[in-house]
């Protein structure tokens, strides 16, 4: 059974990575494979049950009052709640995140980028939309942000060829601002439910690397740009006559969702609550100011929402939302049938150098969604207890150690060398029809010279604060 459950696994890999060339979507592909491999450890798991779990499944065979199917209630009270907490945790979070970014938008609250960059030069543009990017996608999701500002890049620009290059920079500074930040990104965000990192300290330790990265590839860039881009005609955002909101309710309604989002981990740490419980706070704030400022238009029973609005946000979102679930399901069996730790024996002894494995990583992370590689690299190995007799090998996997800072900033900048590489990048291919040949030919080179930039200032952060 284990040899059918990895194969199925493999499979669900492959087609994930060839959705471009398959068109089937990998969420639904890593879904099926998720649920699938359930019900065959359900079926078939006693076997694994005694090996991973022998003493806890021995003391429930001793209190249990019947022995048929003792297995399979053990999987599903013992095993399988464990794992959905954990995701459900973090599918909640994501769904705030993405509520509270739909609130914002809806009420004006980002009207005031495009208002401030409807200027024809290039430089104020490209680097006003890359410097907002990286902000915003350090509070929130970096999808939701890509999504959000290759809207707002729609509606100010006009010429296709220059969109495209001015979507990648978004596309990469959307991936190393949440990459910084243990809620910027479903990566960062998995590294810290796992409790490999503390949020100061991964800040500290990825926030330089994290804006080399992002500068890098947006001053190559910027050379295939001419000085000045095509704007489309300016045109007035009609919410309705009492729906218009004053700026300072929008600025109080914005300052509050980002400011509230970086309180999250001081939430956490405070009252040992999931980090989601945090952002259902902000989310219910804001959602009451929405209500307050907006009192007028809900009274008279205008609509709320801007007729012909962009649902891509949500459709992006929620799509990435179930592809994080089904890998999350499939890792979990991976790690049941012992699989993951068959591969943290193999590479302990053929590879033992974390260096050379986050940067092939970062390469395959390329064309494999850096969710599924992220996912899979933080479960092969477990965060390992401080210990004053521990090697120098094994403290690269303490909390705080210098594995997870790796799988992070590979998995991020890495699955920007392709645009299938991360969920931003499908969405930007969407946006502006750009090809996979296209992004190789103008952007992949740039962003691996940001990757090499972004390591080279890590590991002399590194070298001369710890």
């Amino acid at each position: 059974m284990t040899i059918v459950i990895v194969i199925l696994m493999l499979l669900a890999y492959i087609f994930i990575a060839s959705e471009h060339v398959t068109h089937i979507n990998k969420a639904a592909t890593a879904m099926f494979a998720g649920v699938v491999g359930w019900i065959l450890y359900m079926c078939m798991g006693t076997d694994f049950v005694y090996r991973m779990h022998g003493p806890e499944f021995s003391q429930f065979l001793a209190g249990a009052t019947y022995s048929a199917g003792a297995a399979q209630e053990f999987i599903a009270s013992h095993v399988f709640v464990h794992y959905s907490a954990y995701i459900g945790s973090i599918v909640l979070y994501l769904l705030t995140t993405m509520s509270i970014v739909d609130v914002l938008s809806n009420n004006g609250c980002f009207d005031f980028i495009t208002a401030l960059l409807r200027v024809r030069n290039t430089n104020r543009i490209l680097w006003g939309f890359v410097l907002v990017t990286f902000i915003i996608s350090a509070n929130f999701d970096n999808l939701t942000t890509a999504v959000l500002m290759l809207v707002l890049m729609r509606r100010l620009l006009s010429n296709e060829r220059q969109r495209r290059y001015v979507g990648s920079c978004i596309v990469i500074a959307a991936c190393c601002g949440g990459c910084f930040t243990v809620i910027g990104d479903v990566t960062s965000l998995m590294v810290w439910a796992k409790e490999a990192v503390t949020p100061s300290d991964f800040s500290a330790s990825l926030v330089l690397p994290a804006l080399i990265g992002t500068a890098i590839p947006t001053l190559l860039i910027r050379q295939s740009l001419p000085e000045h881009l095509d704007l489309n005609r300016s045109r007035v955002i009609f919410r309705g006559d009492d729906t218009s909101m004053p700026l300072w309710q929008k600025l109080v309604m914005l300052v509050l969702g980002m400011a509230g989002l970086w309180f999250v981990p001081s939430f956490h740490r405070i009252t040992l609550l999931p980090p989601f419980m945090g952002s259902v706070c902000v989310l219910g704030i804001i959602w009451m100011l929405n209500e307050i400022f907006n009192s007028r238009s809900i009274r008279s029973e205008q609509p709320m929402l801007l007729p012909g609005s962009d649902r891509r946000l949500h459709y992006e979102v929620l799509q990435v939302i179930m592809f994080f679930m089904g890998v999350a399901l499939a890792i979990s069996v991976l790690v049941e049938i012992g699989a993951m730790d068959w591969c943290s024996r193999w590479l302990d002894r053929n590879i033992h150098d974390i260096y050379i494995l986050s940067l092939f990583m970062g390469v395959v992370s390329s064309f494999l969604d850096n969710v599924c590689l992220v996912l899979s690299a933080i479960n092969v190995y477990d965060v390992f207890p401080s210990a004053d007799s521990a090697t120098a090998y094994q403290q690269l996997f303490m909390q705080n150690g210098q594995y997870w800072h790796l799988v992070v900033i590979s998995g991020c900048l890495g699955g920007c060398l392709l645009p299938i590489g991360n969920t931003a990048g499908y969405a930007f291919m969407r946006s502006e029809d750009t090809s996979i040949w296209w992004y190789v030919r103008n952007i992949s080179l740039k962003v691996l010279l940001g990757w090499i930039g972004a390591l080279v200032a890590y590991f002399v952060i590194d070298y001369f604060v710890r």
